[in-house]
């Protein structure tokens, strides 16, 4: 193909919508900044896209509502008739207009003819869940942006390629001798998409004098503060902190070991003073991949859910390097918390690497937070007794040099008791304070019920086995009566916690 020189080439964008009314107007009003002529191709929306597509500038041309993504670009090809660089952006995997100038580079400098970019993505519940479960391959990052020169739209042809796959247009472009480049548009996409918020990281440390250092130098450019909270270390951690010149970090350094619950009350606390919008929590460990943190912000940012969380027990691919044992006392965990907090849609309640926005910080009693290790199982507990919608993102576990100092059976001995009262609080407070719902009664009277089934029992087997006295003979079918009346009536309850959730609008997706 020849080269493209030109020293001011004519850029025209083409933006195939359908009912994007919302998004249409920022979008057409941004790339107007970037290219000499935007061309809306709508397909036969029954919003307003059209009308907002020309108030801001756009032509609009319209096509059928069955038309796909390269039927449509083709649409709009015919329609811009001579250019010398055509962009199009696919504003269901990107809308930042911002980020034309590095699509259209490379075809400017005359080196390719198809420059093709992707961005983050951002996957929807049942796709990613299935991919994870059947241990298959993740597909594509979606195309964000497709940029073409003159002589490459001549001589393409839109039937032979797929526009949704990366591989198949470098496919393609191999096999028709195109010149094109791929371009990685994930990082331009974070920094885009989050500058508008601010955002903050919470790092508690104890000991971590292997890896503190390393876990900031992993933190993302587009995070704005960054708490390190020394939690009483005993190793150079402290000495390693205090040297560190990031700028945006804030060192908050107790004398004496609080509790991890505690250092990240603490970094909460300062966030919330520093005004930040979105806080997430990364272990000093190193344990959280920070390539991941954008699927954690992103269903805040939509407005799906108030607080993310990562979930590493969907497969047992996403569980690797977790011992059998920690997985198995996961598992137990899950099950417990998820009765206590009300969220059964949650798993993996351990996982730290978590993401809150400022409005659920700011409603919750901090003070009242459990300290220990158990402080997540307590903050979902008081999430949902106050209705913030939560939401698992599908993290896979990272081990390596890091060593966990929990010990499994101070932990449960000093867990399992804060979740039954934080349940009980939870249903005090949702139940009958801020609400009333029956399920509190039967969840009270199964609690009564099911302890005298099994103390009745049980005396019955004492009499019997034991004493060698004589019980009524209808003494069984009344203990029988009795369990099998407290079960039915805790899962009743169970069922209708789980049915007031979904109704009350607390989340129940996973990404």
């Amino acid at each position: 193909m020849k080269r493209f020189v030109e020293t001011s080439p004519e850029v025209v964008f083409i933006l195939p919508v359908f009912k994007k009314e919302i998004e249409i107007g920022t979008v057409v009003l941004s790339a107007k900044r970037y290219v000499d002529r935007i061309l809306v191709v709508n397909k036969d929306s029954s919003d307003q896209c059209a009308d907002v597509a020309k108030l801001a500038g756009a032509e609009v041309i319209q096509v059928s509502v069955n038309s796909n993504k390269n039927s449509s670009l083709k649409k709009g090809i015919e329609a811009t008739k001579y250019v010398d660089i055509l962009v199009t952006m696919d504003m269901d995997a990107c809308r930042e207009p911002k980020l034309i100038p590095k699509m259209v580079e490379p075809i400017k400098e005359g080196n390719y003819d198809l420059v093709v970019g992707t961005c983050m993505d951002k996957r929807r519940r049942n796709s990613e869940t299935a991919l994870f479960v059947n241990n298959k391959t993740k597909a594509d990052k979606p195309v964000g942006f497709l940029a073409f020169s003159n002589d490459c739209i001549k001589g393409l042809d839109l039937s032979d390629v797929s526009l949704y796959s990366i591989n198949s247009i470098m496919s393609f472009c191999e096999r028709k001798k195109i010149r094109a480049l791929h371009i990685d548009l994930q990082e331009e996409h974070e920094k885009v998409l989050f500058r508008d918020y601010k955002i903050g990281v919470v790092v508690p440390a104890y000991n971590e004098e292997l890896l503190i250092q390393e876990t900031i130098d992993g933190i993302p450019s587009y995070v704005d503060k960054i708490y390190v909270i020394n939690d009483g270390s005993t190793d150079n951690t402290e000495k390693i902190i205090n040297q560190l010149t990031e700028s945006r970090i804030t060192l908050i350094h107790h004398v004496v070991n609080k509790g991890v619950g505690a250092s990240i009350i603490d970094g909460y606390k300062s966030a919330l003073a520093d005004e930040m919008d979105l806080i997430a929590v990364m272990a000093g460990d190193n344990q959280m991949d920070p390539s991941q943190l954008p699927r954690l912000l992103v269903p805040i940012i939509e407005g799906k859910a108030d607080y993310t969380k990562g979930n590493r027990l969907i497969s047992k691919e996403m569980r690797t390097g977790m011992s059998t044992w920690r997985s198995f006392g996961n598992g137990i965990l899950t099950l417990i918390t998820k009765i206590a907090s009300g969220y059964w849609h949650i798993t993996d309640p351990q996982n730290g690497y978590t993401v809150i926005s400022r409005e659920a910080l700011e409603a919750l009693d901090l003070d009242s937070i459990y300290t220990y290790y158990g402080y997540c199982n307590d903050l979902l507990i008081k999430l949902n007794a106050i209705g913030m919608r939560t939401m698992d993102v599908l993290i896979p576990a990272r081990y390596g040099r890091e060593k966990s100092t929990i010990k499994y059976g101070t932990y449960m001995r000093k867990v399992a008791p804060m979740l039954f009262r934080g349940f009980l609080w939870r249903l005090k407070m949702k139940y009958m304070v801020l609400d009333f719902h029956p399920l509190v009664l039967f969840y009270i009277v199964s609690m009564m019920l099911i302890p005298t089934g099994l103390l009745f029992g049980l005396w019955i087997v004492l009499q019997k086995m034991v004493f060698y006295g004589s019980v009524s003979e209808n003494y069984p079918l009344l203990d029988a009566f009795i369990s099998l009346i407290g079960i039915q009536l805790l899962l009743f309850a169970m069922f209708f916690d789980m049915q007031a959730n979904k109704i009350g609008g607390r989340g129940t997706s996973q990404t």
